[in-house]
């Protein structure tokens, strides 16, 4: 999957081990805590002008990415997780079918690189892009890396739950044709 605009190019594939490299180191990391606890190995490159761009970019096309894998597949579609990371707990819900997010976090104590700004722009563009209803609640935590880091633990966790393969369609709603 690639996204190419006049503000940045990004790039990712399945791979057989981890390599992201998109030129913030903070990004980077916290990408790789997200496949980690997807259980997903992906290679990711990225160039950026602005790191707002960058943010909200690599939300958009992970979620392309990862609706391209999904498509016409059938999948359990719900997933959530509580997940605990030092003074930090957060709550994550996931439903894999229209776009909606929620993002209910108050950081205390700032961070270089952990901007609450920037990361919401990548959870409203994943949204978008996937079609997922996210909620992510804090219920504890003060530093800003730590709520940070445990949401994108908490958000793969719950991704890779809805990810899943299921025996049926996932939705109550059928659609009837006349």
């Amino acid at each position: 999957m690639i996204r190419k605009t006049n503000e940045t190019y990004i790039e990712i594939i399945n791979s057989k081990e981890m390599n992201i490299e998109t030129g913030d180191p903070v990004l980077n990391h916290l990408l790789k805590t997200l496949f980690y606890y997807m259980e997903r190995e992906v290679d990711i490159k990225a160039k950026y002008d602005l790191k707002h761009h960058l943010w909200e970019d690599v939300g958009i096309t992970i979620g392309d990415f990862l609706k391209e894998e999904i498509k016409d597949a059938k999948i359990k579609r719900f997933g959530t997780s509580i997940l605990p990371m030092d003074d930090a707990l957060i709550l994550v819900a996931v439903d894999i079918s229209r776009s909606f997010a929620s993002i209910e976090l108050n950081i205390e104590n700032q961070e270089e690189g952990f901007e609450l700004g920037n990361f919401k722009e990548f959870v409203l563009a994943l949204s978008r892009s996937l079609s997922a209803t996210i909620h992510m609640k804090q219920i504890n935590g003060e530093n800003a890396h730590h709520i940070i880091e445990a949401c994108f633990k908490s958000l793969g966790t719950a991704l890779k739950q809805a990810l899943e393969k299921s025996e049926r369609i996932e939705s109550t709603n059928k659609v009837y044709r006349v």
